[in-house]
């Protein structure tokens, strides 16, 4: 019964041309005969397998004549899925999603250097120091996790989990508890509770970037869009070292003030800096002549007062009085400085200075609205500010920034130049 049976079986695997050779057939027998194959259990003789299915499954292991162990067969790994964490050895960080939100931190303002590598899940790449890290969320928990991707040691020795774990708990300013701040601006302002109840409760975090860093990217802004002050921060940055690649963009480590000291100005022009060329190349060449470096310079400014680093910030070429509140607020821990632009301005005359409503933005009107959201919001007033900045942009637009490799679609750029105008 059991020989006729598999005779059937391979009459539907096979087609005439492409039948078993005859000696397999005494050997399948006498298989059947010795000991049943455990499949003779579970077949129901009334309903036979349909040719489709037997199409696509391998032939049963008594017609293999010496059977591998089951130990040393050799299978996909189950766990390895397409654009999953599990793909890759994701390291959490001491943030969840109501500290730290990614498209209401990286891609409005404060920083022009992140690049969106991954859709879903979500996930932003960027140079933090010698240290090339993608962010996202981990699936189960919404705890904030990075992927390092140059943590070879043999091309990386300055790159490593724990170096980047640190590097990214400074960056991300995250030893300020950003929760218990919205409840003390929910409490002090209407305006505030209305606009973080919009943005999902919290998550807009201020950065801690590195001076310099934060310095040159601004340079950048004064006047500019979002998508063309991108392309000139991309561009300074590829002056430093390479870092890697991944989705399709080459990162750098951004380049110290001695390397952008011999960039020349119409290399720069060339590039598409315009008047904002000579701001860079004057401004390396300033930080240079200052004791100990441009570098120190700039890191002793964490220890001075407020008007004390926004007058020595304007001392260089291109800084006025609301670049130097930004680099002082993204860079410098002066959690209380308020860079007034048109956004802000829009913000404090129609529903904190009302008496101001129909008044040009002035150099002394920005001190009066800085200092209304100071005594508003206290000490970190710079942080309430830029949420309500962020309040201001169409919701459409506090999704995660459009941007695009050099070999991207025009398109794409253009949907990227709508994204906020930034006016110095």
């Amino acid at each position: 019964m059991c020989s006729h049976f598999y005779a059937f079986v391979l009459s539907l695997r096979f087609s005439p041309t492409m039948r078993p050779p005859p000696p397999l057939l005494p050997r399948i027998a006498a298989s059947a005969s010795a000991t049943p194959p455990r499949r003779q259990r579970t077949v129901r003789p009334p309903m036979p397998p349909s040719p489709a299915l037997l199409s696509s499954t391998p032939p049963p292991a008594a017609f293999v004549e010496t059977p591998k162990p089951e130990t040393t067969q050799q299978h996909p790994p189950t766990a390895r899925r397409r654009l999953t964490l599990a793909d890759e050895e994701w390291h959490p960080l001491p943030l969840s999603l109501a500290e730290l939100s990614l498209p209401l931190t990286l891609p409005t303002g404060q920083t022009f250097l992140w690049r969106r590598t991954s859709l879903s899940p979500l996930r932003f790449t960027a140079a933090v120091g010698p240290h090339l890290v993608s962010l996202s969320h981990l699936p189960d928990d919404d705890r904030l996790a990075f992927l390092l991707h140059n943590d070879d040691p043999a091309s990386s020795p300055s790159s490593s989990v724990a170096a980047a774990r640190a590097a990214l708990c400074d960056y991300l300013n995250a030893a300020v508890p950003l929760a218990d701040l919205w409840v003390q601006f929910t409490a002090a302002d209407a305006r505030f509770a209305e606009v973080a109840a919009r943005l999902g409760g919290g998550g807009a975090r201020v950065l801690r970037q590195d001076p310099v860093e934060c310095l040159f990217q601004f340079l950048c802004s004064s006047n500019n869009n979002i998508a063309r002050i991108e392309k000139m921060v991309w561009t300074l940055a590829g002056y430093g070292e390479r870092l890697g690649e991944v989705g399709g963009f080459v990162f750098h480590r951004f380049p110290t003030v001695e390397r952008l000291a011999r960039v020349s100005e119409q290399e720069l022009r060339e590039a598409g800096f315009g008047y904002r060329a000579k701001y860079v190349v004057g401004t390396a060449k300033e930080l240079m002549a200052k004791p100990g470096g441009g570098a120190k310079w700039l890191a002793l400014l964490r220890d001075r007062e407020l008007l004390e680093v926004i007058e020595g910030l304007c001392t260089l070429p291109g800084v006025g009085p609301k670049v130097a509140a930004c680099i002082a607020l993204f860079s410098l821990d002066k959690n209380q400085a308020i860079p007034v632009d048109t956004h802000v301005w829009k913000v404090a005359t129609q529903y904190m200075l009302p008496e101001l409503a129909g008044k040009s933005l002035t150099p002394k009107l920005s001190i009066v609205v800085a200092d209304a959201f100071v005594a508003k919001f206290g000490e970190y007033a710079g942080w309430a500010q830029n949420v309500l900045f962020i309040g201001q942009l169409p919701a459409k637009k506090l999704v995660a920034t459009e941007v695009t490799s050099e070999t991207a679609k025009p398109t794409k750029r253009k949907r990227a130049t709508k994204m906020v105008e930034i006016q110095a």
